[in-house]
């Protein structure tokens, strides 16, 4: 097959500024998938599909919402897992469902669980249980050794204070010592830490660790948050809870493309 290019002279076509490409450690997209819902109809490979062929280079992971693991029937789940993994998206079980196995003793109905469903990554988080750091070092060395990809959500569904700098710190390097390269940062403490501190957003950026941060995005805040976060943060921050259809006017955003960043792209 001929060069494209060369069949029009040599000249290059158009194209976009560079970003970072999978696989990558920073502007890391992590993509809910509410199942059939009016955020975007997924949870089957007939809703997958077209998404993943459009957007599937823009997306890190793919977190299954929730219990839908138990309330989608399980061929269903299976194949929406098989399908992200065939477009080299990370599909991953969220941590509400570690929460309840966790609070049920049924931890190794959990493994079995997941093993039949051929998820091969798991969240734990600790929004409603609370573990002490040997518990949660168990836990993660527990999923690790059934050879499961972890991923670690830091902070609380209704937070009574805000979060304390010094023990996400602490948190992201324990984790990191047993091979968790990102923590995930619950969105409602996110959120209480900014309403608390004038200088959060310059504390949170001077930390070492500030770039192994995920931040969780509110989806009925979109897009005015999702551009605020880009324009604070800058095009590489690490951003969850991206619904299917935020995803492809998120990687916009990243790349100064959209009404709510000021089409950036244009006026560099």
């Amino acid at each position: 097959m001929s060069d494209p290019a060369a069949a029009k002279g040599g000249v290059t076509p158009l194209a976009l500024p560079p970003r970072s490409v999978k696989p990558r450690t920073r502007g890391l997209t992590s993509m809910i998938d509410f199942g059939p819902d009016t955020f975007g109809w997924t949870g089957a490979t007939g809703g997958i599909e077209p998404l993943l062929e459009a957007c599937a280079a823009y997306i890190d992971f793919a977190k299954i919402y929730a219990l839908n693991a138990l309330l989608l029937p399980r061929d269903v789940v299976r194949a929406a897992a098989r399908c992200y993994r065939d477009h080299d998206v990370v599909p991953f079980a969220g941590g509400i469902l570690f929460e309840y196995a966790w609070q049920r003793n049924e931890l190794d109905g959990l493994e079995a669980l997941l093993d039949d469903l051929a998820l091969g990554a798991l969240e734990i988080s600790e929004n409603y249980v609370s573990l002490t750091p040997v518990e949660r070092a168990r836990a993660i060395d527990r999923f690790q050794k059934r050879g499961l990809q972890i991923k670690y959500e830091f902070g609380r569904k209704n937070p009574t204070d805000p979060l304390s700098l010094d023990e996400l710190g602490a948190v992201v390097d324990a984790v990191g010592r047993q091979g968790i390269e990102h923590v995930i940062v619950e969105q409602s403490d996110f959120d209480m830490l900014l309403a608390a501190r004038a200088d959060a957003i310059d504390r949170l950026q001077e930390q070492p660790w500030f770039e192994r941060l995920i931040i969780e995005a509110d989806p009925y805040r979109f897009p005015k948050q999702h551009a605020e976060l880009v324009q604070t943060f800058g095009a590489e921050v690490n951003l969850a809870n991206i619904t299917p259809g935020q995803v492809l006017r998120l990687e916009g955003f990243r790349r100064g493309i959209g009404r709510a960043v000021d089409y950036a792209i244009i006026l560099r």
